[in-house]
């Protein structure tokens, strides 16, 4: 019987939780191109480094570029300098 009722509820809880949706927006890339194709729905398509590449991919399309809200930022840590101190004999 308990098996049962744990049977349920494990099928109750994950029914509920809902679909998950898929991220619109990749956190490697600073900068997102608004794509808008005829017909169908407006995506971003975030591929790209710097803005100035963004823009020269959207000329002439009629799409623009923003910053990407998402972007994780640079994830390599900031050199270290070692700092050799003179001894005053």
């Amino acid at each position: 019987m308990r098996l049962l009722a744990l049977a349920i509820l494990a099928i109750v809880s994950m029914s509920a939780a809902g679909p998950a949706r898929a991220q619109k927006y990749d956190p490697a890339f600073p900068f997102c191109m608004n794509v808008v194709e005829w017909g169908g729905s407006p995506h971003p398509d975030c591929s790209y480094y710097t803005l100035a590449q963004c823009r020269a991919s959207a000329a002439g399309l009629g799409f623009s570029c923003d910053a990407n809200p998402y972007y994780a930022g640079a994830i390599a840590a900031p050199e270290r300098r070692e700092r050799r101190h003179r001894r005053g004999y």
